[in-house]
């Protein structure tokens, strides 16, 4: 990558983007004009990747992969409430279909391919085990907390929290999210970094100030544009899954994989350039940043509203959860990677996968 210019088509995307956004009163529902949103969507997503590697290259690791788990929890957030408010009683599990959606997206699809990637290609790599082990243990904290405890409540009949029990999730939910960023950025820095070296930006020299103040506000265009364009596409969205007879958990996968396209990619990336300590920081990071920040941002709305919430995972769900978990702990327990681990994860996604397709 380029990092001292930015390319046209990062900048003529977006705003093709934002003129469709214009013209759709005019374009209503024409099954032309939705197929149009949907490639300038993709097109979009793949501008904020660029612009967001350039201001992760500018700012340095591990700031830089915590700017886009930042930035990608502010569209699924934004997405979130955006489908939940006005959705009825069937829309009350969204955020939890999202949010866990998110957790198996990030920890097994983004790391399998990660994993799998780089083992074809570099055979083995190593990363820093200090910082994924602090990645993982603060993620089952907060995922069991979050996502298993409301279960076996008793307040409130499961899945369901008290106003009390949901405001005090969501404040431990964001003590141990800011706790791993404080871990993450200041404290134990070098945890985070590649091993025997203090700067993963030695190869290539940063880009100018210009082209970083660039990069941010095109970027913040982009996330607008991303969030603006997926809410004019749910109800096609939501169409599509009823149509298919697919279960509306199903809606929270597409969220979840819709926002976690960016930093997928950019892992991904990562990965076969031998940078996986950059690949788990964003994977690892994505997971908590989704569940950190979304989790205390969706309570405090909806304690303020006074409208429930169900957050409690079902039986099968709660048995993927575990077993990722424990996948994660042991994939990630000597400090290197193969592609064994890599298909591992994928196999675990791809169940996700087709038991929430056919439950």
């Amino acid at each position: 990558m380029i990092h001292n210019t930015i390319p046209r088509w990062t900048v003529v995307t977006p705003v093709l983007a934002w003129a469709a956004i214009a013209a759709s009163s005019a374009a209503g529902g024409h099954a032309l004009y939705l197929t149009l949103l949907a490639v300038l969507l993709a097109g979009t997503v793949f501008a904020a990747v660029h612009h967001a590697e350039v201001v992760a290259h500018k700012v340095g690791e591990p700031f830089g992969t915590l700017i886009l788990a930042l930035a990608v929890t502010v569209i699924e957030v934004a997405l979130i409430i955006s489908f939940m408010l006005g959705g009825g009683e069937e829309k009350l599990a969204l955020a939890r279909d999202t949010i866990f959606s998110a957790i198996m997206i990030t920890c097994n699809g983004i790391l399998g391919i990660c994993l799998l990637l780089g083992g074809l290609r570099h055979r083995e790599q190593n990363f820093q085990l200090s910082g994924a082990k602090a990645a993982l243990t603060v993620l089952a904290a907060i995922s069991v907390l979050a996502l298993v405890l409301p279960n076996y409540g008793t307040s409130q009949p499961g899945p369901l929290l008290s106003s009390s029990q949901l405001a005090f999730t969501g404040v431990v939910s964001l003590v141990l999210y800011g706790a791993f960023v404080f871990v993450q950025t200041i404290r134990h820095r070098d945890y985070f970094l590649v091993e025997g070296s203090h700067d993963e930006d030695e190869h290539a020299p940063p880009p100018s100030n210009k082209v970083a103040m660039l990069a941010v506000a095109m970027l913040l265009i982009c996330l607008v544009a991303v969030v603006t364009l997926a809410k004019l596409l749910s109800p096609s969205i939501e169409s599509f899954v009823v149509d298919a007879g697919a279960p509306a958990a199903v809606v929270g996968i597409i969220i979840a994989a819709l926002v976690l396209l960016p930093e997928g990619l950019a892992a991904a990336n990562a990965a076969r350039a031998d940078r996986v300590q950059t690949s788990l920081n964003l994977a690892l990071g994505s997971a908590l940043a989704s569940i950190g920040l979304t989790i205390p941002t969706v309570a405090m709305i909806f304690v303020f509203m006074g409208e429930p919430l169900i957050l409690g995972l079902e039986i099968k769900e709660t048995i993927f959860l575990l077993l990722t978990l424990v996948a994660c702990s042991l994939s990630l327990s000597v400090g290197r990677t193969t592609i064994l681990q890599g298909i591992v994860h994928l196999v675990i996604f791809a169940s996700f996968v087709f038991f929430a397709i056919s439950p």
